[in-house]
């Protein structure tokens, strides 16, 4: 008999090479969850249009926007999504309740881990073997450097504990922590399913 619960929506938030995409691939491996890391739809759209430009923004907002939907609209068990949220901008908010949305109309679950690591520990990150192979856009390693520092700068990549109190939002701190470790403490804090 085929589960037939409304998926569920994950979203993986922190800044540059804090360890999105490999806590999102240990979640996945754990629950079932399919991983839609945020350089799935940029590594496409960067291919052929400039990292910023109107183009690059359609094509990977509509990418984003279809996988969104089509899982909201299945029966997998859902989606684990990791983006960087500039918690300054009021859009950012927009996107993240228009990603929710389908997900929230079938009644599935939306819930939020936030990853923090000192600018350190990302600054390494950005260099692992890991993150190259599955984001090409970042194998200039120098000019990747360049863009996380730069995104620091401008913008407040975490939250500072503002949805602390929520019950489906969970903030880590994973400077020390492995994937799996952190991937395990999101499971047991919010009742996911192991496969």
């Amino acid at each position: 008999m085929a589960d037939t619960a409304p998926p569920l929506l994950l979203f993986v938030v922190g800044p540059s090479a804090v360890g999105k995409m490999s806590v999102g691939q240990a979640i996945a491996e754990r629950t079932g969850l399919r991983l839609f890391h945020n350089h799935i739809s940029i590594e496409v759209a960067v291919r052929y249009f400039g990292f910023g430009t109107p183009a690059f923004y359609r094509i990977d907002g509509e990418i984003r926007r279809l996988i969104i939907e089509e899982v909201a609209a299945s029966d997998l068990p859902g989606l684990v999504f990791t983006f960087v949220w500039a918690f300054e901008m009021p859009e950012e908010q927009d996107f993240v309740d228009s990603c929710a949305r389908p997900f929230r109309e079938r009644g599935g679950r939306v819930l939020f881990v936030e990853l923090e690591a000192t600018q350190a520990e990302r600054l390494k990150r950005n260099e692992g073997a890991s993150r190259l192979a599955e984001k090409p856009s970042r194998r200039d390693v120098e000019a990747s450097r360049r863009q996380l520092l730069e995104l620091d700068a401008r913008h407040q990549l975490n939250s500072g504990g503002k949805f602390d109190k929520r019950e489906d939002y969970l903030r880590i701190n994973n400077t020390l922590l492995t994937p799996a470790e952190v991937a395990e403490r999101v499971i047991r804090h919010f009742g996911l399913r192991a496969r």
